[in-house]
């Protein structure tokens, strides 16, 4: 193979040998013709004189410029410049007078014309890879006017190829890649060189590619430059990278031409072509019996000679673990083989076992038709611990009824030590769970029994915590779950399920239900609770019982002639017996209030006091709010004929009299507004409505408060719209520093005698909650 530069020197002397050429014939042919390198142009010549006839006539037409290429070679870099060609016109009949100019591209710079001869030249060495042609216009003038004698006209001067480049791997050094073990003829990649010469001239561009380097194993067609595997059965665990070395040659790659070179790295990638295989055929392990389930008790590892995925196994076990015992699981980072528990150890049931274990690739090739497998036997070993105690059950169950004496053996717990001391265990109660220390336990043969008397209706249930503890090793501590129910005895009587108050109206009819009852019962029996009720005079004058076959009973009146100022309340005792084993029974009394009712049997007032005395207040109310009004030396009465100017004024006081415009305006009792219509209350919202009362009319000037408070009494008593609700009402104020006490219902401290307000419950239920609310403040007051 030719260096390059010699290569380019012998293309010099090929082009200078052209040049000479073409300079002889310039020097050996007259005016050049329309093939050679030159332009010309030529005049008429017309003869002045008619020929004679039969004289033959000789003529030639007016020729303009001839147009015509020229060619240069490139890369030319003689002594002198080199003749490119030469400017003629016919016009140059060798007189001085006519001159030669050149104007267009590389005019002046590159390429020089004589303006005498018309030679032109160039003048620096060119490339035609740089420009390959150039444009030029030459026209002839005058020399001394400088006015064109012939048009100007334009040719190309083209610089002519010679093989001056190589070609070149713009994209290299390359990289491609094949699996493994491929056919003969599988495409690897391709290469792609470039050749700056002209194409068209010549075989300066045509190219053919070659291996240098890198067979026998690849190929590479010569006109594609796609590269091949040329040798089955290349193993990437063998070789894994080859170095390919492309020549690309111009001319050809005939002597002579011009060539380039790039490399292309090759690299064969994996398939599954290789099974796991473990390090050995067997493998021991010694583990603890108390080993914690899921921790490891060894390792095993399937080496595979495949990479990433085509080197990842699954471990599984086949035989030799018929308990269940052990897991297998790969462990991700290092491809290791984990044995884990999966459940507790018993050294003394089992003191070895004998595992078979598979490795087995996870991905399947289609080249190979894996997968691949391995297999290995482990031998694990046993070694025993020190365990705790083992109760026979985890969690026990007993029952005791609730009246069993004290050290009744309740039941009984065990456990034993299974390790080979077979050591001794002593029992215990934890006594974080029997605070109460209702139960005892043996510590030899752990019989639990009752301590303290049980009460089922209290606890039903105890659940305590057993420990069982070796003798020898007071820290192996085992545990279970003692649950004991506690069974029901009928120890208790049943009762009334609430305590009842009846209420049963004067214009009731016989066989109205006055009240219904049900019992309670605090035992629990299996069969549910059957209660029977009796009254305990049998033969009642007043009231019987009716069953209603629910467990319930209903107390009926058994005449209509029941009045409050005959007898206001009746006491009913009523024996309520159950079905138990012996039967328990209790009297539980009914109390029944005999109460004025309205026609449609709504209780109004239970009260003998409230019958006799219409205003709906007793004698002892009543006197109580008088009192308030009376003052220790004036009367209560003011009359009609003294004009106080609805002013209460003590006259024995040096108040402002008459003028005194800070005293209460007592108009407020008068109510006028009350007059002439029904004025609704404001402290309630009324269930229903009635037609408006007529007020007590008095003049605006003329007051009876002892009539006014009678007055609104009555109304108040007989208005069922307006029960007994408490507002506070300041009747009289009767200026500052005043010594009179205030006529207010609520304030009853500032009286000289103190007022007992139980005799409102007595009422009915309409007034029990008014007596409540004096109650409470009496008891309020005392504290």
């Amino acid at each position: 193979m030719l260096k390059r530069g010699e290569e380019m020197q012998r293309d010099l002397w090929t082009s200078l040998l052209l040049v000479w050429i073409t300079c002889v014939q310039y020097s050996s042919m007259a005016p050049l013709n329309n093939q050679s390198q030159s332009l010309q142009t030529a005049s008429a010549m017309i003869p002045r004189n008619r020929p004679s006839e039969g004289q033959r006539i000789l003529s030639r037409a007016k020729r303009g410029w001839v147009w015509n290429q020229m060619f240069v070679l490139e890369e030319f870099s003689g002594p002198d410049p080199i003749l490119v060609g030469r400017l003629h016109t016919d016009l140059d009949m060798g007189n001085k007078n006519i001159k030669y100019v050149l104007a267009g591209e590389g005019a002046g710079t590159i390429f020089a014309i004589n303006e005498r001869t018309g030679d032109i030249h160039a003048m620096k060495r060119l490339d035609r890879e740089e420009k390959a042609e150039y444009t030029l216009t030459a026209q002839v003038i005058d020399r001394d006017t400088d006015k064109p004698l012939e048009p100007p006209s334009e040719f190309i001067i083209k610089v002519q190829d010679i093989n001056d480049n190589p070609p070149q791997f713009i994209e290299g050094p390359y990289k491609g890649s094949v699996p493994e073990m491929s056919q003969v003829g599988t495409s690897v990649t391709r290469v792609t060189a470039t050749d700056a010469d002209d194409p068209v001239y010549g075989n300066s561009a045509r190219l053919v590619y070659s291996i240098l380097e890198g067979q026998p194993y690849f190929s590479i067609d010569q006109t594609t430059a796609i590269i091949r595997v040329a040798l089955a059965g290349m193993d990437r665990e063998m070789r894994e990278e080859y170095l390919v070395v492309i020549q690309a040659k111009d001319m050809g790659g005939h002597m002579g031409g011009l060539s380039g070179t790039t490399t292309v790295t090759v690299t064969l990638t994996d398939i599954n072509d290789n099974p796991p295989k473990f390090s050995k055929g067997s493998y021991e392990f010694t583990i603890p019996e108390d080993l914690g389930i899921g921790k490891p008790g060894g390792r095993v590892k399937a080496n595979d000679r495949d990479i990433g995925e085509n080197a990842k196994s699954a471990y599984s076990i086949i035989g030799g673990d018929e308990r269940d015992v052990f897991e297998i699981v790969t462990d991700a980072q290092t491809q290791e083989g984990i044995l884990r528990l999966k459940k507790p150890l018993d050294f003394e049931s089992k003191k070895s076992y004998n595992l078979t274990v598979v490795a087995t690739n996870i991905r399947a090739d289609s080249i190979t038709g894996g997968p691949y497998m391995d297999q290995a036997t482990v031998k694990i070993i046993i070694e025993d611990a020190d365990e705790p105690p083992v109760f026979t059950k985890s969690a026990y169950l007993f029952d005791v009824h609730e009246n069993a004496a004290i050290n009744t053996v309740i039941g009984a717990v065990a456990a034993r030590d299974q390790d080979a001391t077979h050591s001794q265990v002593r029992y215990f109660i934890d006594r974080h769970t029997d605070l109460e220390r209702q139960f005892n336990i043996n510590v030899d043969d752990g019989k639990i029994t009752l301590a303290k008397p049980l009460d089922r209706e209290t606890d039903m249930w105890h659940n305590i915590t057993v420990t069982a503890t070796e003798v020898r090793n007071h820290s192996q501590i085992s545990r279970a779950i003692v649950a004991i129910k506690v069974l029901d005895i009928n120890d208790n009587a049943p009762e009334f399920a609430t305590e009842y108050e009846a209420f049963l109206c004067e214009n009731g009819k016989p066989g109205q239900v006055i009240q219904t009852i049900s019992a309670v019962d605090k035992d629990n029996p299996s069969q549910g609770h059957t209660f029977h009720y009796r009254l305990e005079m049998l033969n009642n004058p007043n009231f019987t019982i009716k069953n209603n076959l629910n467990n319930s009973i209903s107390v009926l009146a058994k005449h209509d002639s029941f009045r409050r100022q005959k007898q206001e309340t009746y006491l009913l005792p009523i024996v309520v017996t159950d079905d138990g084993e012996p039967p328990m029974s209790s009297t539980n009394t009914l109390t029944i209030r005999v109460c004025g009712c309205s026609r449609d049997g709504t209780v109004q007032s239970c009260n003998v006091e409230a019958f006799v005395l219409p205003i709906g207040l007793s004698m002892g109310a009543l006197i109580a709010i008088l009192a308030k009004v009376e003052h220790k030396n004036e009367p209560l009465i003011i009359k009609d004929d003294e004009d106080v100017r609805e002013n209460i004024i003590r006259y024995d006081d040096e108040g402002g009299g008459e003028e005194d415009t800070e005293a209460f305006d007592i108009a407020t009792l008068q109510n006028p507004d009350g007059i002439n219509g029904y004025l609704p209350r404001k402290d309630i919202k009324p269930d229903l409505q009635f037609m408006p009362r007529q007020g007590q009319h008095s003049g605006p000037n003329g007051v009876d408060v002892d009539e006014f408070i009678n007055v609104r009494l009555h109304e108040a008593d007989n208005d069922p719209t307006a029960p007994p609700y408490d507002s506070i009402q300041i009747y009289g104020y009767e200026g500052r520093g005043s010594i009179a006490g205030s006529l207010s219902s609520l304030e009853t401290a500032s009286s000289d005698s103190d007022q007992n307000y139980d005799y409102l419950r007595e009422w009915g239920p309409r007034f029990r909650r008014l007596g409540e609310l004096y109650s409470v403040g009496e008891s309020d007051k005392e504290t």
